[in-house]
């Protein structure tokens, strides 16, 4: 954690109760009295049932004997009100079909919802702690990342998160939704391959995120099944430039690839431009395949080959979870991933 971080943390007001020395009792205190974690604490305020009988009973004698006071939020009969959705950045046609998906959940329950992008700059958290604080949110869904530095407030707030692809493991204790990334990988690679290709590239995503490893993984499964050995990869980061780049670097390569597999629809579509401007045909002489099935990817010319990604129906599972540890359900399976599937277009075709 970051000096500054940790500076406004330690500025920030503490939620309790006073002690007998007139200090404010927080929920980590509360915890190492009771010999149990943080999250355990907040499960218990929160009402949570995945908590056993005797720690319970255990902690709530702590919590009324230190006069701990709930926060208010917590209170609302029915569970949440409000809640809050996290992205690093929301310029993108990706983050757009997670935002659909946790709305149409939060539309139907009848809880606002707060749309924030931190852009991983530790400035931008603090302030949106800050605001989380202020308006007393229910609980947090983080996109493409994790709470970070600002995982100890959360739980000393006793607020419940959802991540979406985390970026790393995420806490045990902390629910994910994601995608079969692996499969996915694998069976774009197996496509091009069952279609004769032997040079496929690889535009891959950020190297810190789950699921770029996971698509990474897959490609080279499929090539080492079909004893294919070489590999033809370059980095990307999920932008429509960084698709352009990439594959200008493939095919300055000595025996450029007749295909190319994209981790993402929008470096896919950077890759076609990249294409048309060398005076490449696709499918004629270059073979794309992409991953996610964004809208645009139906309407490109040709319309992309890709990899369905069910970004709504992950945004809207999110929040549906979330909705359920705020009212204080406790959540059989931790780790979901909703599966993906082959959509194919006319972007591909046998090399010539």
């Amino acid at each position: 954690m970051s000096a500054d971080v940790m500076e406004y943390f330690r500025k920030l007001p503490e939620e309790g109760a006073d002690g007998v020395d007139g200090r404010r009792v927080t929920i980590a205190e509360i915890a190492a009295e009771a010999g149990v974690s943080v999250p355990t604490v907040s499960r218990v305020l929160n009402g949570r049932t995945d908590v056993a009988a005797g720690t319970r009973e255990r902690v709530e004698n702590l919590l009324s004997a230190h006069g701990y006071v709930r926060r208010a939020s917590r209170q609302r009969p029915g569970g949440a009100a409000l809640i809050d959705l996290v992205f690093n950045d929301i310029d993108s046609p990706w983050a757009v079909e997670l935002l659909r998906g946790v709305e149409e959940s939060t539309h139907a329950a009848g809880v606002g919802m707060v749309v924030s992008a931190v852009h991983k700059r530790p400035a931008s958290t603090r302030q949106w702690l800050q605001n989380l604080r202020a308006r007393t949110s229910d609980g947090v869904i983080f996109v493409l990342a994790g709470p970070g530095p600002a995982s100890t407030e959360l739980q000393r707030l006793g607020v419940p998160v959802v991540i979406v692809d985390p970026a790393g493991n995420a806490s045990a204790d902390t629910p994910t939704i994601g995608a079969t990334n692996y499969a996915g990988g694998r069976n774009a690679t197996e496509h091009l391959i069952k279609l004769g290709h032997r040079r496929i590239g690889l535009i891959a995503g950020p190297r810190d995120l789950l699921c770029s490893r996971a698509r990474l993984d897959g490609y080279r499964a499929a090539l080492d099944e079909a004893g294919i050995g070489d590999e033809l990869i370059v980095q990307g980061d999920f932008t429509h430039k960084s698709g352009f780049a990439g594959l200008g670097r493939l095919l300055d390569e000595p025996g450029r690839p007749t295909a190319v597999f994209a981790a993402s629809d929008t470096m896919a579509l950077g890759a076609y431009e990249a294409a048309r401007q060398r005076g490449l045909r696709i499918p004629d002489d270059l073979s794309i395949v992409g991953f996610d099935d964004l809208p645009e990817s139906r309407w490109a010319s040709p319309p992309l080959t890709t990899v369905r990604q069910p970004l709504v129906e992950m945004g809207a599972l999110a929040a549906r979870t979330l909705l359920r540890l705020a009212r204080g359900e406790s959540i059989d399976v931790p780790r979901v991933e909703l599966v993906t599937e082959l959509v194919v277009r006319d972007s591909t075709a046998p090399p010539r």
